[in-house]
């Protein structure tokens, strides 16, 4: 076939080379950076030395259909012939065709039908170097096949970028399968680094700044008129694509401003591919024009810099779509579209400075997404840890197991991880398996053909249109007001639905139309896809909801669903910090559809706890984390009244008991035994205290239920039953609550300090004290603060002797003019100890 064909592309001289790798290994690795024709010419080359039908597998759609024309124009015939191409929801070959352009998704699906791919003689597994999911697994599969059933077919990948190893490493057997190069384009690239002139907001979960995006205009503006040719923009998304496609609005009469996005249909896309004749094209794509994509005419490249890929939440299971700076890797190869053709030039929107900062090479897909589908294809291929699989890189095991962990959920797989009879009925759907759920139950519960109608909308992500009301969406949808989108819609409506009869097989019992209205249809079967995201709202008539999951959600400013009391959110995502989610779609529903579809969700509970300072005993009714039913739980168990209260003491502390000063005085009495006779005495601190609350308040934790009770309970009579009898005897002896002092007086101490126990006693009560007292067995040295008559300090020692000899003396001629009617004799130690003052003369 490659003999038909007369275009001289750098690739071409390699071809022999590779026909004849392919031929002594089986499988080889082509190299070939963008423009060298790859994607046309190698399939044409391989089509020529093997029997059976060449596969070709594509990362887009978009990618696929363009390359399948492109082939089909070369040979001067139409798609379907020689040439064919099969993409979800859309099959053009013939019986006459050699070469078909698959999704890498659809060949996974032919893979899980029949790995041994009768009639196939080749597989060529294009761009592998995006490192998207599907293409990561058709490589694994395909090479697992190719080991154990084709040892006939010829595997190529195919890659842009130079770093091939790894790729030989997965595809050889007993050593790396042989690499094949072809040189670059030769038409040369001038770099223009055009950065804005201010700087710009940093890029990610948000709108990308509207300051750049004028820039972005402003640049292309620019190339125009420096340079000759069309020009290719990249833009990470279609929300970027209308808005410079607005601020270039006036061109429109002299240049043909065009989108180039995956929510296209095929018309659009192939209307952007082509020339315009007499004008020049400004082309506004994504990322889907990076690689393996033609765009004729293009001499220029405008490159925005940024990228927007998808990234998981995996504790709430929700994603988000972030945009990033793009990597250096992929910065040449969208520079490589112009110079495909003849030279040209990329206008860089950044600096030589940032670009040297930009990350090498895109992170792959397998790191940061979802891998809920995956799994389900790893379980269905016999081999759920991936192990022995040749995966370039191993799936992450937190993000697998929340896979596993949804799978099991759905009863798709089993508790080792392997694939149920349910689960093969979910994987046959073609959809995430989410949705595939939503399909086969909701057939059952509102009809086959809604339930298709709507699983078909939330799986074509392409037919997204302006709002966020799902119910409404529909509706347009089946009025056909976008007949493009509507075509396209119908066309997976089909599919699913002919999957269905097969899908129920492993189900009993036929399926039942349903009578709901349109909201309640499509947020039953939202609801059976992510019953976690079932939402109520926090407050009636406004837009902020608590979903099933726990994650609060917001609707945007000015929407329609605001105020429902229940929704059903398909679509929402959650920038990353922000705690509150942004609902993208969703359907208003009602309690009881809620209930119904979020049926596994649903727990009713009997609830005895410690809740905002008190017992809380009560019948409670939840959905996930939205309380449905609260009510007073009547006659609740006393033990489990009880375990609330000891619950509440230690997470509220011990602030909730009664603290008299008798109760706290026994307390400091305890601890300075402690400290002075060691560990054989209880330890009264607040973690020991209520570590030990069950055994010195058992009895009247035994009888609590409420805070009130705790209140009532004598403290210092449930200390001592911390103390053996041996202890309880000793305890006055040891750490006397009072002490006597030389007057007869008994006066009390104060043990704040347990190491330093304090007696605050009138200096002339203690006249006739050689030393100051001691307890604890002598341990502890009482300190003595020495009051005037008035009760001021005047002094405090615990060396009492030292006082009388050195302190007393200047005390003494202080104070006994002040105070004359009080004794103050020169030898307090020999003088008679009083309590009382002398008597007035009269």
């Amino acid at each position: 076939m490659l003999s038909d064909v007369s275009l001289d592309l750098p690739v071409r001289p390699v071809l022999p080379a590779l026909v004849e790798a392919l031929g002594a290994a089986g499988a080889a690795v082509l190299v070939a950076p963008p423009g060298t024709g790859k994607t046309t010419l190698a399939p044409l080359a391989v089509a020529a030395e093997v029997p059976g039908r060449v596969v070709i597998a594509q990362p887009r759609r978009v990618a696929a259909r363009a390359a399948a024309h492109r082939m089909a124009a070369l040979l001067g015939e139409r798609v379907g012939e020689r040439i064919g191409y099969a993409v979800r929801g859309e099959r053009r070959v013939g019986p006459r065709t050699r070469i078909e352009v698959v999704t890498t998704g659809l060949l996974v699906r032919r893979l899980h039908h029949d790995p041994e791919l009768p009639g196939v003689g080749a597989v060529l597994l294009d761009e592998c170097h995006e490192r998207q999911l599907d293409a990561d697994l058709a490589l694994a599969f395909t090479v697992e096949a190719r080991g154990t059933l084709r040892p006939d077919l010829w595997l190529l990948a195919m890659s842009a970028t130079p770093r091939a190893d790894r790729f030989a490493a997965l595809l050889g057997g007993g050593g790396p399968a042989p690499v094949v190069r072809a040189e670059a384009a030769l038409h040369p690239v001038d770099r223009i680094w055009a950065p804005p002139p201010r700087p710009v907001a940093a890029p990610g979960a948000g709108r990308v700044d509207r300051a750049l995006l004028d820039h972005v205009a402003a640049t292309v503006r620019r190339a125009l008129r420096e340079r000759d040719g069309d020009v290719l923009v990249f833009l990470p998304g279609a929300g970027e694509i209308a808005a410079v496609a607005g601020r270039l609005a006036d061109l429109r009469d002299a240049v043909a401003v065009l989108p180039l996005h995956g929510r296209l249909p095929g018309s659009a896309q192939d209307a952007a591919l082509a020339p315009v004749p007499g004008r020049r094209r400004v082309v506004l794509a994504t990322a889907v024009a990076e690689s393996s994509l033609t765009v004729p005419g293009v001499r220029v490249v405008v490159d925005a810099g940024l990228s927007r890929v998808a990234r998981t939440d995996l504790a709430r299971g929700l994603g988000a779509l972030v945009t990033v700076p793009v990597s250096r890797a992929a910065a040449t190869q969208r520079a490589g579209r112009a110079g495909r053709e003849a030279p040209g030039a990329v206008y860089r929107c950044w600096s030589e400075a940032t670009h040297a900062r930009l990350a090498p090479q895109p992170e792959p897909e397998i790191a940061t997404a979802d891998l809920t589908g995956f799994a389900l294809e790893l379980a269905a291929w016999g081999t759920p840890d991936g192990a022995g699989l040749a995966l370039p890189d191993p799936p992450p095991p937190a993000a697998l197991t929340v896979a596993r962990d949804t799978l099991t959920t759905l009863g798709a797989v089993d508790a080792d991880g392997r694939i149920t009879a349910r689960g093969r009925a979910i994987a046959a759907a073609g959809a995430h398996p989410r949705l595939a759920r939503a399909l086969l139950d909701g057939a059952e519960r509102v009809g086959a053909d809604r339930a298709a109608e709507v699983v078909a909308l939330l799986a074509e992500e392409t037919l997204g249109g302006a709002g966020d009301d799902l119910a409404a969406l529909w509706r347009r949808l089946r009025t056909g007001v976008d007949p493009a989108a509507t075509a396209r819609w119908r066309a997976e409506v089909r599919r699913l639905r002919a999957a269905l009869p097969a899908a129920r097989s492993g189900r009993s019992g036929p399926a039942r139309p349903g009578r709901l209205p349109d909201d309640l249809a499509a947020g039953r079967l939202v609801g059976l896809a992510y019953p976690e995201r079932l939402a109520r709202v926090r407050r009636a008539g406004g837009s902020a909801y608590l979903m099933a999951g726990g994650t609060a959600a917001e609707l945007a400013a000015g929407s329609g669903l605001a105020g429902s009391a229940w929704l059903a959110i398909a679509v929402a995502d959650r920038s990353p910090g922000v705690p509150t989610a942004r609902v993208r779609l969703a359907t208003p529903v009602d309690e009881a559809t809620a209930r119904e579809a979020g049926g596994p969700l649903l727990r009713a509970a009997r609830e005895v706890g410690w809740s905002g300072g008190d017992v809380v005993a009560r019948e409670v009714v939840r959905l996930g984390a939205i309380e449905l039913v609260d009510r007073p739980l009547a006659a609740p168990d006393p033990a489990r009244l009880a375990e609330a209260v000891l619950t509440g003491l230690r997470r509220d502390g011990l602030a909730l008991l009664t603290w008299t000063p008798e109760a706290t005085a026994l307390r400091r009495r305890l601890a300075c035994c402690r400290q002075a006779l060691g560990d054989g005495w209880p330890d009264v601190s607040d973690a020991a205290l209520l570590a030990a609350a069950p055994t010195w308040l058992g009895p009247e934790l035994a009888r609590a239920r409420r805070r009130a009770d705790l209140a009532r309970v004598d403290v210092a009579a449930a200390l001592r039953r911390l103390l053996d009898w041996r202890q309880a005897a000793r305890l006055d002896e040891l750490a006397p609550e009072r002490l006597p002092v030389p007057s007869g007086s008994r006066i009390r101490l104060d043990y704040s300090d347990p190491a330093a126990p304090v007696l605050a006693v009138k200096l002339q009560e203690t006249f006739g004290w050689q030393d100051a007292p001691r307890i604890a067995d002598g341990r502890v040295p009482v300190l003595l603060h020495l009051l005037s008559p008035a009760g001021r300090p005047v002094a405090v020692t615990a060396d009492l002797a030292s006082f009388w000899r050195t302190g007393y003396p200047q005390v003494r001629a202080e104070l006994r003019g002040r105070y004359p009617r009080h004794p103050w004799p020169e030898d307090p130690t020999s003088a008679e100890p009083t309590r009382r003052a002398s008597p007035r003369r009269r």
